[in-house]
């Protein structure tokens, strides 16, 4: 199965539910400051909206980029109800002819919220493409399980090789200036997908 339509079956069995809630990640939120730096936001696997919604109602310009095309019109409905414009961009992150040129170096935020659905090879050509895409100095931030997520079973992927580990963003952000890297367990409730006690990973590292 495709990951298009893994995830539309996602967010459609979730009805009008949104299956992460229409809040914003907590490790973003706690950040709402430190993005009065920037100007531009790309939030890449944005889902149904909760976060780009989020983001634009901090003041930037954002663009949202998502595989689904049944997670873009609920993020359509929620930046409607929310008054805040978001440019929607129905693509795969993944695909090889991404980034165009028209958005490489193009956003001062470069945004991952649990996006931990491919392994190694694929994480790497994932990270590439957020790469390309930040402006100089710009930053992005992630978050995401670590490897212990799998013992508390509260969301995120099964696979243990799509999880993080501070030497593994340690190493992928080696050329970086990493500004923050923090890995905690905590209580989270995004919506019916993401619940209870969780492993994290935070990170915001700013591009030279």
């Amino acid at each position: 199965m495709s990951q298009e339509i893994r995830w539309s079956k996602r967010y459609s069995d979730a009805g009008d539910e949104y299956l992460f809630g229409t809040e914003p990640n907590r490790f973003l939120a706690h950040r709402a400051d430190l993005l009065q730096n920037g100007r531009t936001a790309l939030s890449v696997a944005d889902g149904e909206g909760r976060n780009s919604v989020w983001l634009a109602e901090q003041g930037l310009d954002v663009t949202a980029m998502e595989i689904s095309p049944v997670a873009i019109e609920k993020a359509r409905r929620l930046a409607a109800g929310r008054k805040v414009d978001v440019r929607f961009i129905l693509n795969d992150m993944l695909a090889p002819d991404w980034p165009p040129a028209q958005l490489q170096n193009a956003f001062d935020w470069v945004i991952g919220i649990f996006i931990q659905f491919v392994g190694p090879m694929e994480r790497n050509r994932q990270f590439a493409a957020m790469k390309q895409v930040t402006a100089p100095g710009g930053c992005i931030l992630l978050q995401g399980y670590t490897p212990k997520q799998l013992d508390y079973r509260t969301g995120g992927p099964s696979d243990l090789e799509n999880l993080y580990t501070r030497e593994m963003l340690q190493a992928a952000f080696a050329d970086w200036e990493i500004e923050e890297l923090v890995d905690y367990d905590d209580e989270i409730s995004e919506g019916a997908g993401h619940k209870g006690r969780s492993a994290l990973i935070g990170l915001v590292a700013r591009k030279p």
